[in-house]
């Protein structure tokens, strides 16, 4: 599982460095081949190839005649590109996909679970925010899903 944030720069040539603390388990768990597609919310979404595999595979077997579904394959598989960590822990990100995230510098790495979300920093910062303004606590007691879990 992947969790945390961590503040990260690209440099020069668009590579990211993946943090050390989740590079072996990279290696081992997909010998260091990943995917990266866009996200709705305008930041990248990077997997383990593995995963990615099984995500694709269930988008694709949705019905393409619906469009909202036609419209989410568009976008993540039409834009899932094959990436390799190399020797030193960095993945090269596509302009393409830079660009659609807004990445040019700063950029925050979120774990979540199973995959991790790149932001650029400034606009996580302000999503992050928004979120925190706008979450209403009592809320999450009647979440049908948050409901069977204690934080």
């Amino acid at each position: 599982m992947f969790r945390g944030v961590t503040q990260l720069n690209l440099d020069a040539k668009g590579r990211l460095a993946i943090p050390t603390r989740y590079r072996d388990r990279l290696r081992e768990q997909c010998d260091s081949q990943l995917v990266i597609t866009v996200d709705k919310d305008h930041c990248l979404l990077l997997y383990p190839l593995p995963e990615w595999v099984e995500i694709e595979r269930k988008l694709m077997q949705l019905p393409s005649f619906d469009p909202v579904t036609r419209n989410l394959q568009r976008l993540m598989v039409g834009h899932a590109t094959d990436v390799e960590m190399d020797g030193q822990g960095r993945v090269l990100l596509p302009p393409p996909l830079r660009q659609f995230a807004g990445l040019e510098k700063r950029v925050v790495m979120i774990g979540q679970g199973r995959k991790f979300e790149l932001w650029d920093e400034e606009l996580w910062n302000r999503q992050r925010d928004e979120w925190l303004d706008t979450v209403d606590m009592s809320q999450l007691d009647s979440s049908k899903n948050l409901g069977t879990i204690t934080i």
